[in-house]
């Protein structure tokens, strides 16, 4: 499992999924245009500040709202890393482990995160460093095979994965 490290903007509590990406966007499903209006609703500049393997955190229920995958695909497809969050709704946990979103709770970590720390995550580990404030938190980590959905970039990458893991071997 791979170690992430970004700068990081912070959301407060019950950011829902009109807020990571509003429905009157939702007339498409191809995710580089989903990206473009990414967090919209709580930042409306947000996708044309987010860099390449920022890392958003955020408070408690992070993605409650409605069921859509489109919100945890627009999250990676404006290219951020990781969420780290108090706490998510469980449908958007379910929805950004399937597309390989990774996630993480930490509610030491948001507590005392500031916009623009800079932060190093080790998935494998559960730990999440604010490299700006040095200090080191234990996020609940997750167990071996979520991980391995997530490092298939997605429970669809992973299936592929084993069938032709299968079909080699059998």
């Amino acid at each position: 499992m791979r170690q992430l490290k970004g700068k990081i903007w912070v959301f407060g509590d019950d950011i829902d999924t009109d807020a990571i990406i509003p429905a009157r966007h939702l007339n498409t499903s191809v995710p580089r245009e989903l990206a473009l209006h990414c967090m919209e609703d709580a930042d409306p500049t947000f996708a044309e500040k987010v860099g390449e393997g920022d890392i958003i955190v955020a408070g408690s229920n992070f993605g409650c709202g409605s069921s859509r995958e489109h919100a945890p695909i627009a999250i990676k497809a404006a290219k951020v890393a990781c969420v780290i969050a108090e706490s998510f709704a469980r449908i958007f946990y379910r929805n950004a482990i399937n597309i390989g979103l990774p996630i993480l709770e930490c509610p030491e970590a948001v507590r005392e995160a500031k916009e623009g720390h800079e932060v190093a995550v080790d998935l494998a580990r559960g730990l999440v460093s604010n490299v700006t404030l040095q200090r080191t938190y234990n996020a609940v980590a997750f167990p071996e095979f979520m991980q391995a959905i997530i490092g298939a970039g997605g429970l669809i990458d992973f299936v592929k994965e084993g069938l032709e893991e299968g079909s080699r071997h059998g």
